[in-house]
């Protein structure tokens, strides 16, 4: 950095002091050695480059030790852009023209008044401006010029990367917007921005006193993220109608539509929910990384038990395979797992979903559009006069796509679906209500999948705790020990990363399918499944929690 910057804001006072140089501070703390640093200020000197950069394009320091060093000096707080937790609708406060000209960008709100900005080379002259600009004080925070220079780049994404569409191919709708729309448009585009950069799934708009409440759901878990104000609210839901091509004008009756962005070169689609509530309209939006490839069975963490029950139905020519559990639960994505196992060059494999979820290339997917008339009964016919080896059918969602669905897996198809219930046994019962006869049922379904959704721990801040064995299944007294969530940088102090899932595979027997005809009930087709051989999903957790891949808290969370 510029030997001429030697004063900064300190972060207690407002003062402005002097700092010590840079190069004493990375000798002090051992970062080099004296006579690295004086060989680097006098080539520094000749060419007129920075010091601190040329040691790092020498090598003598890391960009990360760099950064330490000037924090150090500035007595400021230090930070990686991986530990930052960024809130984009602080971000959206400063053009991203300004952005790069100051050289920072603000990452997040501390109470009313106080904005932090991410800096490399703190300039307290900057931050006056910034402060100016945004009306509040300003505290900074250092990170590395890398770091720094690729969240430029993301907030810069918050410009121009949202167009609504019906179809996914479909042109963007263009909307001419005034200059007082542009807070607006931007909140928008940073609330989203931040939720697909955190990995959330969903978005939730709720009116609360005339303000909208902002919440994120990640890894299956709501938290807070922004307070949309009075002011701006009405015109924050004007502007995601506008995105979802819906009717701005109808306030009384839900509405249904569709978002596409780009961020980072990647699609990702969204589906936006509106709902007339007591205080307003509530607006759900649920993020599909459309370019995101699906795990395999291991990754998503089905057991070799369960995996080796699931391969012979898979290698059957014909028959049903369910996956079941509720809504969020991850049935899709383990259906896209199980048609990356199964696809070869020398099988025909189509999708009718809605929406797709994931793309993928050499297999055919329908988009359902009710209001275009196709739905997923006339996509699945037209699917079946095609003659796939394999069909995947979103859902079964009514009598007619479950019946067209249970005939293709009679002759020859391999069809995949998704049901809503809770356990695997429960399944064959789901389709008798919908009005599938019993015999068809037992037919022609080989294997139900029924599975939870549990949070992940974090490998790198978890921490050993002994349990009751009698808590993780394991007969007998005395303690064993598994692991708790703790928190760090790393899992934005959650204690968690990612999911795994929780899983229950039965295979349907002769046994099982004379049960179906004869419309036992549930609990006794299970203890049949489980006799023979099916792990129940809470013993699939416990032996999760045992491994040390999540709680026991996490189970009791998901599985009640």
């Amino acid at each position: 950095m510029s030997t001429a910057m030697s004063t900064v804001m300190s972060t207690e006072n407002g003062q402005v002091r002097h700092g010590r140089r840079l190069g004493d501070i990375l000798v002090d703390l051992g970062f080099c050695t004296r006579e690295a640093v004086e060989d680097t200020a006098a080539t520094a000197m000749e060419t007129g480059q920075l010091v601190g950069r040329l040691l790092v394009e020498r090598g003598t320091v890391t960009a990360d030790q760099l950064s330490i060093a000037i924090a150090k000096r500035f007595g400021l707080e230090h930070t990686t852009l991986d530990e930052l937790s960024v809130d984009f609708a602080a971000a959206a406060l400063l053009p991203t023209t300004d952005a790069r000209r100051l050289g920072l960008v603000p990452v997040a709100f501390v109470g009313r008044d106080e904005l932090v900005v991410a800096v490399a080379n703190p300039n307290y002259l900057a931050f006056d401006d910034v402060s100016m600009m945004t009306g509040r004080r300003i505290k900074p925070v250092v990170i590395p010029q890398d770091d720094l220079d690729a969240l430029l780049r993301r907030v810069s994404l918050l410009d121009d990367n949202l167009t609504s569409d019906e179809a996914p191919e479909a042109e963007a709708v263009v909307v001419v917007e005034s200059a007082d729309d542009a807070p607006t448009i931007k909140a928008v585009r940073s609330i989203i921005a931040q939720a697909v950069d955190r990995g959330a799934s969903d978005i939730h708009f709720e009116p609360d006193d005339g303000a909208l409440n902002v919440r994120y759901r990640i890894d299956g878990v709501m938290s807070d993220a922004a307070r949309v104000p009075r002011t701006q609210a009405s015109a924050v839901v004007s502007r995601i109608k506008i995105l979802a091509d819906l009717d701005i004008s109808e306030r009384r009756l839900p509405q249904d539509g569709r978002i596409g962005v780009e961020l980072e070169g990647r699609r990702v689609d969204i589906r936006v929910a509106m709902m007339p509530v007591v205080d307003g309209e509530a607006a759900v939006l649920r993020i599909l990384d459309t370019g995101y490839a699906p795990l395999s069975l291991d990754d998503l963490g089905m057991s070799p038990e369960d995996r080796e029950r699931l391969a012979a139905p898979l290698r059957g020519s014909h028959g049903g395979i369910l996956a079941t559990g509720p809504t969020g639960s991850g049935k899709t994505t383990t259906l896209y797992a199980i048609i990356a196992q199964v696809r070869t060059p020398e099988l025909t494999l189509m999708t009718i979903e809605d929406p797709v979820e994931y793309r993928f290339s050499g297999i055919n997917q329908i988009q359902v559009s009710e209001r275009n008339g196709l739905t997923f009964s006339a996509g699945l016919r037209a699917i079946v006069r095609a003659d796939p080896d394999v069909i995947m059918v979103g859902e079964m969602r009514d009598r007619e796509s479950a019946h067209i669905a249970v005939d293709a897996a009679l002759t020859g198809h391999l069809v995949l679906s998704t049901l809503h219930t809770n356990d695997a046994a429960s399944a064959p019962l789901r389709l008798i209500d919908m009005g599938i006869e019993p015999y068809l049922v037992a037919s022609s379904i080989s294997c139900v999948i029924a599975q939870r959704l549990a949070r992940r721990l974090c490998p790198q801040c978890r921490r050993p705790v002994k349990v009751p064995a009698a808590h993780v299944g394991i007969d007998g007294a005395g303690a064993v020990d598994v692991y708790e969530a703790a928190g760090c940088a790393r899992c934005r102090n959650t204690g968690y990363i990612g999911r795994l899932g929780i899983y229950e595979v039965m295979t349907v027997s002769d046994e099982i399918r004379s049960l179906i005809v004869a419309r036992s009930a549930a609990q006794q087709i299970a203890k049949v499944a489980v006799e023979q051989g099916m792990l129940p999903l809470r013993e699939d957790g416990l032996e999760k929690v045992r491994g040390g891949f999540t709680t026991l808290s996490e189970i009791g969370r998901v599985l009640g």
